[in-house]
C-alpha cells in the first residue's frame, strides 16, 4: 500500500469548485486548503506507486487545476524492506574494527562510506 500527499494549486475564484470536484472524484481525501492562495492538500492511496501516479494524472486533468504535485509518499513494502536491511546490517561499520587502518589516516568529510 502507498499513501501520497499532493498539493493542488488553483485560482482563488475556482477554489470551491476544485475542492468539490476533488471530493467527488473518489480519487483522494481532502485534508486542508487555503482559499486565499488557492492551495489544497489531499492524499491518494494505491496498491503501488503506479496507481498513485495514475490518480495524480487524473487529478491534474480536473478543470481549473493549475498544478497538482506529489510532495511525499509512503511506500509500505519499501519501508519494510529497508527495516529488514537495517536490522540485518552490522551495527559497527567494518572500518571501525579494522586494526590495519591508522585512525590518523582517516579524513572525515561527513561520509565514511565513500572512503573505505
Amino acid at each position: 500500500m502507498n499513501i501520497s500527499s499532493i498539493v493542488v494549486q488553483c485560482k482563488q475564484e475556482y477554489y470551491d469548485k476544485v475542492k468539490e470536484d476533488l471530493e467527488a472524484s473518489g480519487l483522494c481525501d481532502y485534508h486542508f486548503g487555503d482559499k486565499t492562495i488557492g492551495k489544497i492538500i489531499i492524499t491518494v492511496e494505491g496498491k503501488d506507486v503506479e496507481e498513485d501516479m495514475q490518480k495524480l494524472a487524473s487529478i491534474q486533468l480536473i478543470p481549473h487545476v493549475i498544478t497538482a504535485d506529489m510532495m511525499q509518499t509512503y511506500q509500505e513494502d519499501q519501508l519494510d524492506e529497508e527495516i529488514k536491511r537495517l536490522d540485518a546490517a552490522d551495527a559497527v561499520p567494518n572500518v571501525l574494527n579494522d586494526d590495519s587502518i591508522d585512525f590518523r589516516d582517516v579524513v572525515y568529510n561527513g561520509d565514511l562510506k565513500k572512503k573505505y
